[in-house]
């Protein structure tokens, strides 16, 4: 008997294992090493679990939620927010990571009073925006005065170190000249509090490319590291041919299978987000009706057929349309089809309730 529940994401646990294993060996080649972000996955415990015996210095989300669920896992590593952290979340952040990224002043201070109402040290990395526009302190005088407070005056914050993020909002991309900014400001701290910081960190997986090419400044040494161990590459042109591509399969089933006009008929509109849908006329068609849609995955053109011959064109919030007429005698009704997903249908799957998840490994036993 069939049980398995669909639209279905496996995890191929073996494939993550050596991605990260060759990340993490290229790095430690470069004296760069990495903190490991699950946020991608929504700590999937069982993904998480793989992350937690590579030694890294840090497990890294940017959620609350999924801190308490590594927590509730046992994980042995110490655990970092990388989203800055709600003054209103501040009692569970400290609780739960032994670490945050920090770029506002108050928050630090607030940071420290919670820390000391707990009895505990948290480390702070502070962020500094070098041009992407998201969190970070902008002026380098401020950055300093905020790492001279955390290392003289807040005693219940602990340094770890400064860094950068890029890519994420303004599509700056990482190069020599920024890395350079992240480790001339990283000197005039290190100056400021007289010792060495413990982390100048890099950015996330758009960084990794100078990694490997042998660009990154000497002084950068950490990099966090989330899309590119998942799904084996990165935006900007990181493609490293050591990764594996496929380490997550979305599978969906076919609901509807017939052929139809390739053009929509009638007066057209907007579709049920708003959007003006484009349509190419190629005549009558085998289009293949699939119960996964954007709520599930986000955005459409992030997936990619594993048949040939399966073109996506569209999808609307429960349901993906598929051509299928170069390969119409091979789908029927009920079938599986198998797709890669990249890092932002990997983000919205894993956090949809009506998605199953597994992992190859289980299904084997």
């Amino acid at each position: 008997m069939n049980r398995d529940r669909f639209p279905q994401l496996e995890a191929d646990l073996g494939k993550l294992k050596e991605n990260l294993a060759a990340l993490q060996e290229r790095c430690k080649d470069s004296f760069v090493g990495i903190i490991g972000v699950v946020k991608g996955v929504n700590a999937w415990p069982e993904v998480v679990r793989v992350y937690d015996g590579m030694g890294f210095s840090y497990l890294a989300t940017s959620r609350v939620d999924q801190l308490k669920k590594m927590r509730g896992t046992g994980v042995q590593t110490p655990l970092m927010l990388i989203r800055v952290p709600m003054r209103s979340e501040l009692s569970d952040v400290v609780a739960l990571a032994d670490a945050s990224l920090q770029s506002d002043p108050e928050i630090l201070r607030a940071t420290d009073a919670e820390a000391k109402r707990q009895g505990k040290t948290h480390g702070v990395l502070l962020m500094i925006d070098l041009g992407d526009l998201r969190e970070g302190f902008w002026s380098a005088e401020e950055l300093i005065d905020a790492a001279v407070e955390v290392e003289k005056k807040l005693k219940n914050l602990h340094l770890l170190g400064v860094g950068v993020n890029l890519s994420c909002y303004g599509s700056i991309r990482p190069d020599k000249r920024n890395m350079q900014g992240l480790s001339s400001l990283a000197l005039e701290v290190e100056q400021a509090i007289g010792r060495e910081l413990r982390f100048v960190s890099g950015g996330a997986s758009t960084s990794t490319y100078m990694v490997l090419d042998g660009t990154m400044p000497g002084r950068v040494n950490n990099l966090r590291l989330g899309e590119i161990g998942l799904v084996g590459r990165a935006n900007y042109g990181c493609d490293p041919d050591f990764t594996h591509r496929d380490v997550f399969t979305l599978r969906a089933e076919v609901v509807e299978c017939r052929d139809k006009p390739s053009f929509p008929v009638g007066q057209l509109t907007v579709d049920a987000f708003g959007h003006v849908g484009h349509y190419e006329d190629r005549g009558i068609r085998r289009r293949a009706l699939l119960a996964v849609g954007k709520v599930d995955y986000g955005d459409w053109a992030d997936l990619r057929p594993r048949m040939e011959g399966v073109e996506i064109l569209g999808a609307s919030s429960d349901h993906t349309i598929c051509d299928v007429e170069a390969v119409k005698d091979r789908i029927k009704v009920g079938d599986i089809l198998e797709f890669d997903v990249n890092y932002g249908s990997l983000v919205n799957l894993t956090n949809t309730p009506g998605v199953e998840l597994v992992t190859k490994e289980e299904k084997a036993q």
